[in-house]
Formats: structure tokens, sequence, C-alpha cells
């Protein structure tokens, strides 16, 4: 079975609307959808590795335009969608985490955790929470998902052969470790201070209280 649903997803990729799927769903992920991006983006490259690239920007584009919709829930509609958007994604403890890594570092967090596999919509809806200045945030959302996509696009374009022969041979493997990789983001976004900054900074943010809208 889940050699048929490859190869029903690599016909897929390589359709006419493929870009059009890719920016969808990265615009979503970004902002209110649980599914990221990646799987698809990385099953394009497979199909036709010399746009991976073209695929990387496309996903970035549309990731950091959903990005935008995320911070526009934090910011006005928080009490209603925001609340009960986050409550679906389970991110509802994670939030006043981020709230305050965001507040005491900014941009610095939305650059490194964004290219991390923690859940993005996650940072979108509490920069826009916290009213993070728009410029910035979005110059380090662009950066971010630069970072997380290109490398993919990059990869699959200089070495796409290769490792769609490791994907084709080995894909039960390949697809425990994808799965290991997202179970371990939503851990990550659990302890999302973890990584760095002060150990001051470190004990207020672990031990915020839950966050409510004025």
């Amino acid at each position: 079975m889940l050699r048929r649903l490859y190869d029903w997803t690599m016909a897929k990729a390589a359709h006419p609307h493929a870009e059009w799927w890719l920016a969808l769903f990265a615009f979503m992920e970004a902002s209110f959808f649980p599914i990221p991006p990646h799987p698809l983006l990385g099953l394009m490259c497979l199909a036709e590795p010399r746009k991976a690239v073209r695929f990387a920007a496309v996903a970035t584009i549309a990731s950091v335009l959903g990005g935008l919709l995320g911070y526009a829930i934090g910011y006005g509609l928080y009490d209603t969608v925001g609340t009960q958007l986050l409550a679906a994604l389970h991110l509802t403890e994670s939030f006043p985490k981020a709230a305050c890594y965001l507040r005491e570092y900014g941009v610095e967090i939305i650059m490194i955790k964004g290219a991390t596999p923690i859940p993005f919509k996650l940072l979108t809806i509490t920069a826009g929470f916290i009213a993070m200045p728009l410029v910035p945030f979005i110059l380090a959302s662009i950066v971010s998902r630069s970072i997380s996509f290109m490398i993919v696009g990059v990869l699959f374009r200089l070495f796409g052969a290769p490792i769609k022969r490791f994907i084709d041979k080995y894909l039960g493997l390949v697809t425990v470790g994808f799965v290991l990789l997202v179970v371990g983001g939503f851990i990550a976004a659990t302890m999302l201070g973890g990584g760095g900054g002060t150990s001051d900074t470190k004990a207020k943010c672990e031990q915020v209280a839950p966050i409510t809208a004025s």
C-alpha cells in the first residue's frame, strides 16, 4: 500500500498543476494546516530534479505569504480563531513560551526556529499576537523559509537521481525517518526555548503562565 501511495504521489508531483498545489500547501501550513509541504516538495523535486530550486522558491514565497495570514490571525483574531486553531493543533501549551521568546529575542527566533521542524504557524500566530513589527517579521520569515525549503531544492538539484534511487530502494526506512522528524518537531515545539539564550530567559519563559488576549 505504501508503495502504491508513493507511486501515485510521484505521478501527481509531476502534474502540470503541481506547483499550484505546492504553493497552496505551503501557504496553508504557515498559518493553520497541520501537514508540512516538504513531502510534496521532495516528491516534486524527485520527479523533476532540474526544477528543484524553482519548486523550493515557490514553496518559500507561498509560505511567507501564508505566514502573513498567521500573523493576522494572531494580531486581530486571537480571541476567536487563534485560540481554537492552536487548540486544534495541540499548540496551546507551547504558545505562551513562544510569545515569551519572541518578546525577548524578536526576529532571531523567527529565523532560527522557523528553519527547524517546529511548526511555523506557531511562530506566525504568536508574532501577530505580540504585534511584532511587520517588516522585520517578513524579512525573518523569508530567511527561515528559504533555509527550510532551499536546502531541499538544492540537494535534490545536485543529487536528485541518487536520492531517488535510495528512496525507491528503502521507501519504508525513509517513511519512518520522516515520521520521526515530524514527531520531533512537535516535541521541540513543547520545549521551544531549550536551544539558546541566557539561563534567566530560559527560566522566565519556561515558567510563563498561559496568555490571554486583552
